[in-house]
């Protein structure tokens, strides 16, 4: 319940004037079957709203297993708000891959249960799909994709579903949970994407960061494990 804040600012070239200044603040990986402290988990979501953004964005496992495991957090969850909305994706754990199910009609009862759980608190769950927000003449377009994993996870994702439509957009932000599609999937298909927002790594629970200086096993499993990216125009952030 070590919460921080971090703070990083990010030049996108086409950005329309109108968005200029943009707040947006981001969550991923709540896992909530891990929390033990209610209290401290209040105290994580004030902070987050005391940096009074725009937009918040969650980038997927909200649970390790089972959707009843935000029973006793979606009152605390719902307090996330932002002027622009909440916008959600789902990872690798919401699916309840990892867990033994005395039938499939009770998994798929447990996901459906997993999607009321982002209605509840009133987050916009994108489901390989994506949302225009518009501020006078000008759009940019929030893409979300469904779990798209490297490293033999998951691939539930379907990129060029939730990009078709988005054209107009002036700039596009892709919700994806895994920082691996960046490499795999989205650099080298879709360079109009200018920026991806993931979690999934957690920075393997363990490291080291002294000012500049960064190191976490996470590093050998993954390319991009922790903070901010760019490959040409293109950008990634990872929220461990």
């Amino acid at each position: 319940h070590d919460y921080r804040v971090r703070r990083v600012r990010v030049t996108l070239p086409n950005l329309p004037k109108s968005f200029d200044g943009i707040r947006i603040g981001q969550l991923s990986d709540i896992h909530a079957g891990s929390f033990y402290n209610r209290t401290a988990v209040q105290g994580g979501v004030e902070m987050m709203m005391k940096e009074k953004p725009d937009l918040i964005f969650f980038t997927g496992d909200l649970v390790n297993n089972e959707a009843a495991e935000m029973k006793d957090y979606v009152s605390v969850f719902d307090k996330l708000k932002a002027p622009l909305g909440v916008y959600s994706v789902t990872g690798n754990h919401d699916y309840g891959d990892y867990h033994h199910w005395r039938s499939i009609d009770e998994k798929k009862k447990n996901f459906q249960d997993l999607i009321a759980a982002h209605k509840a608190m009133n987050y916009r769950l994108l489901m390989n799909e994506h949302h225009i927000i518009r501020e006078g003449g000008d759009q940019i377009a929030i893409i979300g994709n469904e779990n798209w994993g490297g490293r033999g996870f998951s691939k539930y994702g379907d990129l060029h579903q939730a990009w078709e439509g988005t054209n107009e957009a002036a700039v596009k932000l892709l919700l994806s949970h895994d920082p691996s599609h960046w490499d795999e999937q989205v650099r080298r298909i879709f360079p109009d994407i200018d920026i991806m927002f993931s979690g999934h790594t957690h920075g393997f629970q363990f490291g080291v960061e002294l000012g500049a200086f960064k190191w976490s096993p996470s590093q050998y499993a993954y390319k991009q494990w922790s903070g901010l990216y760019r490959e040409g125009k293109q950008y990634l952030y990872v929220n461990r």
